[in-house]
């Protein structure tokens, strides 16, 4: 394999400073400035130079991780449909599941998952049409209409309100959870992953399938 270049090199870096600094700061607040001097570039116009925007590095953050997340959505979602038409729990996993393996793989991972948390909260940003072609290739949208169908009955409005909550939760917990193992000791007891992952689709689930209002 080809050494990567100098520009390789750079990019690798920024998209490396995008991600803590928009998972610390948030996607809005943080710093161009402040994310080309945490990779190590004195050009304060490094970001723009590789990436042509905030939004255009953001592209490139959430496309480094489709490949490690879509995938095993798919699989998943795949076994999902041969169970039964009000089978939530198999949906619910087909979501969590991918959320907190790419957690337990490194910052990275869970430094992903509160950016993306942040544009599920934050319509406008995540209405970018660059942002919305690479959310839609990292995948969730297809569980989202599977979970439609499958939730019970209830007002339009709180379906959403619900599906929104739960996403934010599946992401935040999955990422908080990386974050604590790695704390030197860990801040709280943490369980293992199977027990996590069940625990936290039996959780979602509840919060899905509660009687509407």
């Amino acid at each position: 394999m080809a050494a990567p270049t100098g520009g390789e090199e750079t990019r690798r870096r920024l998209v490396d400073s995008g991600l803590r600094e928009f998972a610390e700061r948030g996607v809005h607040a943080a710093s161009l400035l402040d994310i080309g001097r945490r990779s190590g570039q004195r050009n304060r116009g490094a970001v723009h130079y590789h990436f042509g925007s905030r939004e255009g590095l953001l592209v490139a953050i959430i496309e480094e991780q489709v490949a490690l997340i879509a995938d095993r959505e798919r699989e998943l979602l795949a076994a999902a449909r041969t169970r039964a038409d009000d089978d939530l729990p198999s949906v619910v996993e087909a979501f969590a599941r991918p959320a907190v393996e790419l957690a337990d793989q490194g910052w990275r991972g869970s430094c992903y998952l509160v950016i993306l948390c942040e544009l599920v909260e934050d319509q406008p940003l995540a209405a970018h049409p660059d942002v919305v072609e690479a959310l839609e290739r990292a995948g969730g949208y297809e569980a989202y209409q599977l979970l439609e169908q499958r939730m019970p009955p209830m007002p339009d409005q709180v379906r959403a309100e619900r599906m929104s909550l739960t996403t934010s939760f599946i992401l935040r917990a999955s990422a908080d959870r990386a974050r604590a193992a790695e704390r030197t000791p860990p801040t709280r007891s943490l369980l293992a992953t199977e027990e996590f992952i069940a625990n936290l689709v039996a959780m979602a689930t509840a919060m899905l399938a509660a009687p509407g209002t």
